[in-house]
């Protein structure tokens, strides 16, 4: 599609208004369809797009006016259509992209020849599909949590208040995903945009703001295909609802560090461990005493042919739970749960109080328990299963002899033996048991609560925590939309495929915010949840149909490790290698490079503080080295790695270099990013000035590096993309002005190639 968007003036118009533009509206139409008629004419709409009002003729229309000498090009409309019918009509793209924006041009390279590059800006569904499923899951998430704590039964009372506060946090949270869930809901089924000046709405929290996707298509002459470059650019993920008085999620976060010393931290994958050892126990313990009734009721008849089976049942379920009880996490949470209460009650007491002597001693005593206890408990198990099992065998070893010796037994005084010999055996092994799985019970009780504490309390308020998963939401939809792009355009590259399950993805967020008032804040927000990204996961699946809504990608698993589900249309998913088609997870290595280009940043480093932004640069780099060092020895030959070492080394010794706005540094990450062929995202405070200036900037070098771009073009290329191309555009959609939001003595502070041509800000 093409939007026309020249202003109209009345022809023969003399008042002193004639000669300025206004927009009224703008026709949006397909260039083959334009070409059919004899007399093509196009719609006009008003400038929202919704209303028609209107028709355009189309009285001239010219097409390559000039070729260059001795040499043939395709025309202008009969390329541009090819790439559209072939890159842009597929099933998957029609899914994931929506309210495209193209612009199209022709730059002359250095042998005088002709590049043709279209420009496009789309929206994507993923904007609100991807942070509605979030909220699902995340209301999942702590309704389960609910449900889990409140099914552990009589607790401690220090284990009691814990679980009440985990329960009030978690349905404040259900409370407010709920609401925002449902706000969402109500919106138009086919929302895809959160205009810049929307960013603080609180029902619009999670929701990225101005997300797009901007792509260029480079035609170089004689090339029947084009060359793809993808970037995301979205306005920087953070709550801003909430604001930045009291700073961003680093600096919340840091304050709350104490609340997670006071708790004894246990992994989720040791809550998962104590709930299966619970369900284990608690399943084995009847069977256990129903086994150990049947025995006594079996020993009435005296038939060895009834009374063995049961024992070998009885004897194999109680050393079942004997083996689980065994197991090292619930001697380690009997004895830390035992030390917590004790800590518990000398505060209380000390509260309180003076303690008395014989709280004192009793105090001594709970001091003094220790793993030998624990052994005790389950070995008792054992000991009163070893007497049975011999009463047993005696029992039936004197039937065998009776039997062989052919006397008539004395079934009254044999039957009254049995039950007497057996039932105080019975009732030690119950006695045992029960024993057992109460300890073992509170000690997994112990481990499953502190664990949904240190999910819960422990982050923080119940404001941290909310704002933590809005932000990773925003960040979470432009790392999707940045994969399904990425993957679309490289599903025939078995490198890159295989470069995925090996190594991972990499992710490189690239930051324009200042470190000086509220944008630190923004920037400390971004800085947690692009380190969250770490936690997600990608796996390929295969779609039900071809249908738009079976291509979006969905979310599974909890908030600690989300897997993201990437659907493939039939055909193409059968074409991928076998590891892909297997559920093979692919992981997300994260980095954040930022670089503060504004005034604000002039007084950051004249008068504040840039540690944050040196931090983040720094740990970055590192990261963004293991990456390279491990796809360089899992993928030796893959294409790029070896200049890799130049590039990291001139990178360390930017991110070193104390210089101000130093943005070589951006720039050679994004050169890294590219070479190893990850995801390139940008933002600033809301994508929409300082976000077109970077990617406008890195389009024009693209094309001067890799696709000989005449120097003396580049300034012109630049000018021309930022004054008419897809990024006024962006500013038109968020605030209604086709200016960028620069003064000119702002610009003053800014580095040369990011201010933008005379006559497009203001």
């Amino acid at each position: 599609m093409m939007a026309c968007t020249k202003c109209l003036c009345p022809t023969g118009d003399t008042s002193s208004s004639a000669g300025q533009s206004n927009f009224l509206g703008f026709p949006s139409f397909n260039i083959r369809d334009l070409l059919r008629p004899k007399e093509p004419q196009v719609s006009l709409r008003t400038m929202d797009g919704v209303n028609e009002v209107g028709e355009v003729m189309v009285s001239r229309l010219q097409i390559e006016e000039e070729t260059p000498p001795d040499h043939k090009c395709l025309s202008l409309c009969d390329s541009f259509h090819t790439s559209i019918h072939d890159k842009e009509n597929s099933p998957m793209m029609r899914a994931v992209l929506c309210s495209q924006v193209c612009k199209v041009y022709r730059f002359q390279t250095e042998d005088r020849r002709w590049l043709l590059v279209r420009e496009q800006m789309s929206e994507t569904p993923l904007s609100f599909s991807l942070p509605k499923q979030l909220l699902s899951l995340l209301i999942r998430c702590h309704t389960s949590r609910v449900q889990e704590v409140m099914e552990l039964g009589d607790l401690s009372p220090h284990l009691d208040r814990l679980r009440h506060d985990v329960i009030c946090h978690c349905n404040h949270l259900i409370g407010c995903y709920q609401e925002t869930l449902a706000d969402l809901n109500n919106l138009s089924a086919s929302s895809s945009f959160k205009s810049s000046c929307s960013k603080s709405d609180r029902q619009l929290q999670f929701v990225p703001t101005n997300l797009h996707a901007q792509r260029m298509e480079v035609t170089e002459p004689d090339s029947t295909g084009g060359v793809w470059y993808e970037v995301i650019t979205f306005g920087a993920p953070a709550d801003h609802h909430q604001g930045f008085k009291h700073g961003g999620l680093k600096r919340l976060l840091s304050k709350h560090t104490h609340l997670r010393d006071s708790v004894v931290s246990y992994s989720q994958e040791e809550s998962s461990r104590a709930r299966e050892l619970l369900a284990n126990v608690a399943q084995l313990q009847p069977l256990i005493f129903g086994l150990a009734e049947e025995l006594l009721s079996v020993s009435l008849e005296q038939n060895n042919t009834r009374l063995q089976p049961v024992l070998h049942c009885l004897t194999q379920q109680t050393k079942q739970f004997v083996h689980a009880l065994k197991d090292e996490l619930v001697k380690s949470a009997l004895i830390a749960s035992h030390d917590h209460s004790n800590l518990c009650e000398n505060s209380t007491a000390n509260q309180e109080g003076a303690s008395t002597p014989g709280q004192q001693d009793a105090w001594q005593q709970e001091a003094d328990y220790d793993e030998e206890e624990w052994d005790r408990a389950w070995a008792n198990v054992g000991m009163s299963l070893n007497c049975i099992i011999a009463m047993g065998d005696r029992l039936l070893g004197k039937e065998e002899v009776t039997s062989s010796e052919n006397q008539e037994p004395d079934h009254s005084q044999n039957t009254a033996s049995w039950q007497e010999q057996l039932l105080p055996l019975v009732v030690t092994l119950r006695d045992c048991v029960r024993e057992a799985e109460l300890k073992a019970r509170v000690a997994m009780a112990f481990v499953m609560m502190q664990a949904a504490a240190a999910m819960t309390v422990s982050e923080g308020t119940t404001n941290i925590v909310q704002r933590r998963h809005a932000a990773f939401s925003q960040a979470l939809s432009a790392l999707v939309c940045g994969f399904v792009l990425r993957l679309f355009s490289a599903l025939q590259d078995q490198d890159f495929l295989q470069q995925l399950i090996s190594a991972g993805l990499l992710v490189q967020f690239e930051a324009l915010l200042s470190t000086y008032g509220e944008e630190v804040g923004m920037l400390e927000d971004m800085e947690v949840c692009v380190s969250d990204l770490s936690r997600v996961t990608f796996t390929i699946i295969e779609a039900k149909s071809e249908e738009p809504e079976d291509l979006l990608p969905t979310l599974r698993g909890e908030w600690v490790s989300l897997v993201v589900e990437v659907p493939l249309p039939p055909e193409t998913f059968r074409s991928l290698p076998q590891e892909v088609r297997d559920g093979r997870l692919i992981r997300v290595h994260p980095v954040l490079f930022n670089i503060g280009i504004n005034q604000q940043q002039s007084l950051a480093e004249r008068f504040g503080d840039s540690s944050l932004q040196e931090r983040v640069n720094q740990q970055s780099c590192e990261r963004l080295r293991v990456y390279c060092n491990t796809l360089r020895d899992t993928l030796p030959v893959t294409a790029g790695v070896q200049s890799l070492s130049d590039l990291l080394s001139s990178l360390e010794r930017c991110v070193e270099t104390k210089k101000r706005k130093n943005v070589e540094v951006l720039w050679i990450a994004a050169a890294v990013c590219r070479s190893v062929r990850g995801v390139r995202l940008t933002s600033c405070k809301s994508a929409k000035d300082r976000t077109a200036m970077s990617v406008t900037l890195e389009q024009c070098v693209l094309l001067r590096e890799r696709h000989t771009l005449c120097n003396t073009h580049f300034s012109t290329a630049l000018h021309c993309m930022r004054r008419a191309g897809c990024r006024m555009e962006n500013v038109q959609k968020n605030i209604g002005s086709r200016k960028f939001a620069f003064s000119g003595v702002q610009l003053l502070t800014f580095p040369k190639l990011y201010r933008p041509p005379e006559g497009s800000f203001g």
